[in-house]
């Protein structure tokens, strides 16, 4: 998991080309009229979803993984707290892997939880477990799909 401001994102960008288009897609966006909804950025490997989200309690929220792509989740309206944990250390699968969704959830602790302010933006891997969405109301926010594949 790395966490970063979109004013200072110029060594994280060197990790993946793609992360570098997706961040530099975000610092573009991020103060347009926000409309839900998916655009493509990169024929299939770069995904932005728009979303409007009702946020949820941290105790409700189950764990999310992802095999095949590494989310950038970025606030733009509210602060988002985001749960973490290790996908290695998960034993409690309460929905398993589905493929064409990519996703599962477990019902394992979270291992902390860190607050995403708008500007602020959290990238996770295939090894980072998460629990995006928590707090109070309804926000907007880019949640991005890199493929890794």
């Amino acid at each position: 998991m790395i966490l970063g401001d979109l004013n200072t994102t110029g060594s994280i960008s060197r990790l993946r080309p793609e992360i570098e288009t997706a961040l530099n897609w975000i610092k573009q966006h991020f103060k347009d009229e926000f409309k839900p909804g998916k655009i493509e950025i990169a024929s299939g490997k770069i995904i932005a979803n728009l979303e409007t989200v009702a946020m949820i309690p941290k105790e409700k929220q189950l764990l999310e993984a992802h095999k095949r792509y590494i989310d950038i989740h970025v606030p733009i309206s509210e602060v988002e707290v985001i749960g973490w944990a290790a996908t290695s250390n998960l034993k409690n699968c309460i929905k398993p892997y589905d493929p064409e969704k990519d996703i599962e959830f477990y019902g394992d602790t979270v291992q902390f939880h860190i607050p995403v302010y708008p500007g602020q933006y959290a990238i996770f891997f295939p090894e980072d477990a998460h629990a995006p969405n928590i707090g109070i109301g309804t926000h907007h926010k880019f949640c991005i799909k890199i493929a890794i594949d």
